[in-house]
């Protein structure tokens, strides 16, 4: 059974940075590709980033350059680095994992920015 948890989430000010993890127990976390979504109420669950499990990444437009998603395979956790954080970065974050057919959730971490 494959777990994934995030942890990190919380308030801060516009500008402010935030670091994500997300901790995966079962599975094969080196093989997987790892990525990170948000969900506002009301809206569709959207790309953020991923990484493959050689370590290519890839970002939607709004984020790049502010955030940086990384992996520690010895660790089984995959990160979300958040920098220059602005309101509209205020949502739900969610760990997802896919595994050949596979693919899980977290439980997701609320991130909140202020203006």
């Amino acid at each position: 059974q494959v777990q994934l948890r995030e942890s990190g989430g919380g308030w801060v000010q516009e500008g402010g940075s935030l670091r994500l993890s997300c901790a995966v127990s079962g599975g094969i976390f080196s093989a997987s590709v790892m990525g990170w979504y948000r969900q506002a109420p009301g809206k569709q669950r959207e790309l953020v980033a991923t990484i493959s499990s050689s370590g290519n990444t890839n970002y939607v437009d709004s984020v790049k350059g502010r955030f940086t998603i990384s992996r520690d395979n010895a660790k089984n956790t995959v990160y979300l680095q958040m920098n220059n954080l602005k309101p509209e970065d205020t949502n739900v974050y969610y760990c997802k994992s896919n595994y050949g057919p596979r693919t899980y959730w977290g439980q997701g971490t609320q991130v909140t920015v202020s203006p």
